[in-house]
């Protein structure tokens, strides 16, 4: 039985005769708006539907040549073992060839093929996913990132006339939308947004431009491009038809990854991907893009989505769920505008305490920015994370200089409705009453997370300890001691106490 709503051509390559290899039969078909998907067993191919969205051209046969080889070009450099080659279609008759010698009809992209269970939204639905491997991707993206191209042309792209274009765009193709997927006032709260933030912040988008985070990006990076397989995480289906969704900021790829893990109800395993990832990267300022580029994916996500509402060849039952998926999207879209009280708070306590472990939890279970004294230190001391830092890296100096970053970079945080953990030792007053002074001078709320354990386990902890970017032995545990000052009484109203050797699981602050 052939399905009429399928071009004849497809329906060919549904057979297992259209292909000059063995096929795992049936042979699967995965339709997007813009794409076919036929899987045959160790190879997948590709073909492009020949529609115009405006933001994509594939109305012709050179045009979907041409995006054919760009997808090959652009997915070398996250998923190069999965992209293989560009192969023409032939007529033939009343038929079609792959790789005829004939006038090419078509054109598909041959990857190699890896189970369906190996994408991350599979490991995701199967509860699988785990903040470990969350953590592993943040490492993944920040080095894509750090080896993705910039130049001066790319960086024009971070203009905000050319960022808005693409988001207004996103408003002028989803207005008819309005009244069915998403509601009149949410439309308009989302562009009232998204003017304002643009108008407030011209300074930050220039930066952003002279510290060269304007880069040729993955643009479409969620848990359905990314997949784990052979055990590496690699970023797969990069946007290839369109220069201003991939010349951007690296933090509207970080954005589109944390929101599709939010939007699925695990912002846990979101926050344990972006702290990875700035931590990695040192580009804790780029967070003040985030509500925008949040929502701004949300809302392509609705976009893209409300697009099959519109294919005559989807067929009901899945434009019902659209519909249903679409409405999601453009709520939680609007959902990232509101503003946030944001806060800080101080952990505090010797090497080996804990503090780290506790921070990582109230992290994950409120979505706050982790800021390490020991990433912040190494970024500053241009150190790799990774390696163990000489003596010029402790220096009274330097660890002043560490803690002022640190605290500069939590209230920044914070005014911007972050909660940001500051996590260092925090031993002495005047480090405290510093902080505390700051967040009064910006009415911004601040707590002081005190942990403790015995100086055996302490010990214990920092002789065990591998593979962490903190370089604290178990012989300085005793200038540390020496060094700490009690809390005063104005201090004490700030702080909770954690014992670290206690279950703190349901600990809140």
């Amino acid at each position: 039985m052939t399905d009429a709503s399928l071009p004849s051509l497809i329906e060919q390559m549904m057979q297992p005769g259209f292909y000059p290899h063995p096929v795992k039969e049936p042979i699967e078909l995965i339709q997007t708006h813009v794409s076919y998907v036929l899987l045959t067993g160790d190879y997948a191919y590709k073909l492009k539907k020949p529609v115009n969205f405006g933001f994509l051209d594939f109305s012709t046969l050179d045009l979907r040549q041409h995006f054919c080889h760009e997808e090959l070009r652009l997915n070398q450099r996250g998923a190069a073992e999965l992209y293989l080659e560009v192969l023409p279609i032939t007529k033939t008759g009343d038929g079609y060839e792959l790789n005829g010698s004939g006038e090419p009809a078509e054109y598909t992209l041959k990857m190699r093929q890896f189970p369906q269970e190996a994408l991350l939204i599979d490991m995701f639905e199967q509860g699988k996913l785990t903040g470990t491997q969350m953590e592993e991707l943040g490492r993944v993206v920040a080095k894509y990132h750090a080896k993705s191209e910039t130049n001066d042309y790319i960086r024009t792209f971070g203009e905000i006339a050319q960022i808005r274009a693409a988001i207004d765009e996103n408003y002028e193709q989803t207005s008819k939308y309005i009244g069915g997927p998403q509601t009149q006032s949410q439309y308009e709260e989302t562009k009232q947004f998204t003017d304002n933030f643009f108008g407030d912040r011209e300074e930050l988008f220039a930066s952003r431009r002279e510290n060269n985070y304007i880069r040729e990006c993955h643009g479409d990076l969620h848990l359905r491009n990314i997949c784990l397989w052979q055990d590496r995480i690699l970023l797969f289906d990069c946007i290839e038809f369109n220069e201003p969704f991939r010349f951007v900021d690296v933090m509207y790829d970080v954005a589109f990854a944390v929101m599709d893990l939010e939007a699925r109800g695990r912002k846990d395993l979101g926050n344990a991907f972006l702290n990875t990832y700035v931590e990695q990267t040192g580009d804790w300022e780029g967070l003040q893009l985030l509500p925008l580029y949040l929502s701004r994916q949300a809302y392509v996500r609705a976009k893209v989505t409300s697009f099959l509402l519109d294919d005559p060849s989807i067929p009901q039952a899945d434009k019902d769920a659209a519909l249903n998926a679409a409405a999601g999207y453009y709520k939680l879209a609007w959902e990232y505008t509101k503003p946030k009280t944001g806060r800080l708070i101080l952990m505090s306590g010797l090497s080996g305490s804990g503090k780290t472990t506790v921070a990582r939890h109230l992290a994950r279970q409120s979505g706050a920015i982790h800021l390490r004294s020991d990433a912040v230190r190494k970024h500053l001391g241009g150190v790799p994370l990774e390696q163990k830092g000489g003596a010029d890296l402790y220096t009274t100096g330097m660890t002043q200089k560490t803690y002022g970053r640190l605290l500069e970079l939590g209230v920044k945080l914070a005014q911007q409705g972050f909660t940001a953990i500051l996590d260092a030792k925090y031993e002495r007053q005047e480090l405290r009453q510093a902080a505390i002074a700051e967040a009064k001078t910006h009415n911004v709320p601040l707590q002081i997370c005190h942990c403790t354990a015995p100086e055996a386990v302490l010990r214990d902890r920092l002789n065990r300890r591998t593979g962490d970017i903190a370089d604290a032995t178990a012989d300085l545990l005793a200038s540390q001691q020496a060094a700490s000052e009690t809390f005063t009484d104005d201090e004490q109203a700030y702080v909770t106490t954690v014992d670290t050797t206690q279950d703190f699981s349901s600990l809140e602050v």
